[in-house]
């Protein structure tokens, strides 16, 4: 059953409000796709703080150009998935290329970070970078090497003037 044209104002209404609050999206042309594919992806995508959707591409670019964003038609080609990370730049895209190796039938086509639309290259070494959790656990590490290292070079001289009291003590 066709959708009306109020159904569909509605479905680009809510496609722009996401695509407005997210941090980066990931378009997947898509061929093959079953439903058991599609719950556990969703599925996933929940567990990380990404939401995955099929809309028509007419509507999908509706939405992208009210938010500002132009995305030339034959970028989009075929039946596309779209991926949209609200947490973490990374997580969209590791979502899908995890995805997609698991399946030869799925393609990343591009998506758009930093307010820009990005090509399958981008979206590809966006997925090699750890998390954002990982990023700022590797930064309090960082951080703290110097402390711990100031800390090791001072009790290092406690311990030297031990052992030195202690073989005046053995030679005594």
């Amino acid at each position: 059953m066709p959708k009306t044209r109020a159904q569909k104002g509605e479905i680009v209404d809510e496609l722009a409000q996401k695509i407005g609050k997210m941090k980066s999206v990931v378009f997947t042309r898509i061929s093959g796709y079953t439903m058991d594919d599609a719950n556990s992806l969703r599925q996933k995508g929940r567990e990380v703080g990404v939401e995955v959707m099929i809309a028509k591409k007419t509507l999908l670019n509706r939405a992208l150009q009210s938010n500002g964003f132009t995305i030339a038609s034959d970028e989009l080609e075929g039946s596309i998935l779209t991926t949209i990370g609200f947490d973490d730049e990374v997580a969209a895209a590791k979502l899908m290329a995890d995805f997609a190796k698991e399946r030869e039938t799925i393609q990343i086509v591009g998506g758009i970070l930093e307010g820009k639309f990005v090509g399958t290259d981008a979206i590809k070494q966006l997925a090699t970078l750890p998390s954002r959790e990982q990023l700022l656990a590797m930064l309090v590490r960082s951080l703290g090497a110097p402390i711990s290292g100031f800390v090791n070079v001072l009790a290092g001289n406690l311990r030297s003037l031990v052992y030195v009291l202690n073989a005046i003590k053995a030679t005594k």
